[in-house]
Parts: C-alpha cells; structure tokens; sequence
C-alpha cells in the first residue's frame, strides 16, 4: 500500500492515456485523479510489477492491470493506493474520510439499529474517536471490495458491520442475493471479510480484504509514506 498528503503535478505523473481520459477538469480534480495512480503505479513496483496507464472501467471503477486486485482512495489532502496479486486475493478495499462527526441523520440512512446501538456504546466506552464515521468508511471499503470482485454494488443496508474498538478491526457478514453479474460472489458460510481501522493526522482510515481462504484474509496496513 501507499498514501501521501502531499499532491503531485499531473504533467509529470500521467500518462497519455489517462489524460486523455480525464479531459478537461479543475486543477483539484486533477491533482486528485493523478496523485492516486502515482500511489497506485508506486504500489504496483512494490509488488513487482510494471508502471501502466490506470484507467477508469465502465462503472468509473480502476480498471487495473491482469492478475491485480486493487482499490484507490481519496479525501481532503490524502490518497492512497493498495493492490496486492490476484492469485492470493479476491478483493481489497481502501476508504479514507475526514475524522469529522457524520451530518445529521446519515448514521440512522446507513446503519441498521444493532449497528446505531453498536456505534453509540463506542462512543461512550471510547471517546475521542468517531465512530459513526469509523463504520462509515468501513462500508465503503466493504462496497469497493465487493464491487470489484462481483461487480455489483451493495446498499448500505446489505453488509452488517461489528467493530472491535480495542483491536481497531472490523467484521462484516454479507446480505446480499446471490450475484447475476460477472458470476462471482463470495461464499455464504465464511465471507472473510475482516477490516483494519486508523484514525490520525485528521483521518479515519479503513481497509478491507477478502482472501481465497482464511491464511490470507489480512487486510493491507496503512503507511505515512509519499508516492513520489
């Protein structure tokens, strides 16, 4: 995985395809778009493999490269990247979000009532922390994980989330039908979903992985480390 705080100069860091895709777009969307596949294309070496165009698929998803998994992740003055080889993993996801309380009545839109109680008792037990936008960006990482791996998207109310506020980790236990798109899903018995949590330098953080069985269901670490 990398992350940086700092953006880089999309002149220098893109490629012809990729700024051809992007087109004609505001300088912060730009720094944005092209800092995240500077962490991506730094990620990729770290596990050996070639810098390439990282382009948008259909549904405004990364289209990485054969036999990588991956997921990209921007806020306000963060991005990251993390990817890992196909062949060891079915999906991961990365989210990032400011360590600010969610606006009013997003928590009750996203969390089932055992996941609101959940969150309420986190914030009495463990102050300091938000813990409503904790499980926020854990449904995020949920969804992008699952998205790429399936194919289709999950509503808020098709993941039941459990946080371990001691550990910093998160469980998940998927709802959703069987899938009709690309044919995949996971398995219904042991979904092994399993999510880290960070929470500093202003940020809440997650990741997620699903392994191909349970000696690899560990989700990617997060790194202060610059991309360029």
């Amino acid at each position: 995985m990398r992350e940086t705080f700092e953006d880089a100069d999309p002149e220098l860091v893109l490629m012809e395809s990729e700024r051809a895709q992007l087109g004609r777009v505001g300088e912060e969307r730009a720094r944005e778009f092209a800092t995240a596949r500077a962490c991506a294309r730094a990620a990729l070496s770290d596990i050996g493999h070639p810098p390439v165009p990282l382009l948008r698929g259909e549904h405004g998803h990364p289209d990485w490269p054969h036999g990588v998994v991956g997921s990209l992740t921007h806020c306000r003055g963060y991005r990251a990247a993390a990817v890992a080889p196909a062949a060891q993993w079915r999906a991961v996801g990365i989210d990032a979000e400011p360590h600010e309380p969610l606006p009013e009545g997003v928590l009750s839109f996203i969390a089932s009532p055992e996941e609101s109680a959940l969150v309420a008792q986190l914030m009495a037990a463990r102050r300091g922390i938000h813990w409503d936008t904790v499980l926020f960006s854990a449904k995020e990482s949920i969804y992008k994980a699952w998205f790429a791996f399936t194919g289709e998207r999950l509503g808020f109310g098709d993941a039941r989330v459990v946080i371990d506020g001691s550990r910093r980790t998160f469980a998940a236990r998927i709802l959703a039908a069987p899938s009709t798109g690309q044919g995949r899903r996971l398995p219904r018995r042991d979904d092994g979903v399993s999510g880290r949590i960070g929470v500093s330098r202003g940020l809440v953080l997650t990741a997620v992985s699903i392994g191909w069985g349970r000696s690899s269901s560990e989700p990617p670490a997060f790194r202060d480390e610059r991309a360029s």
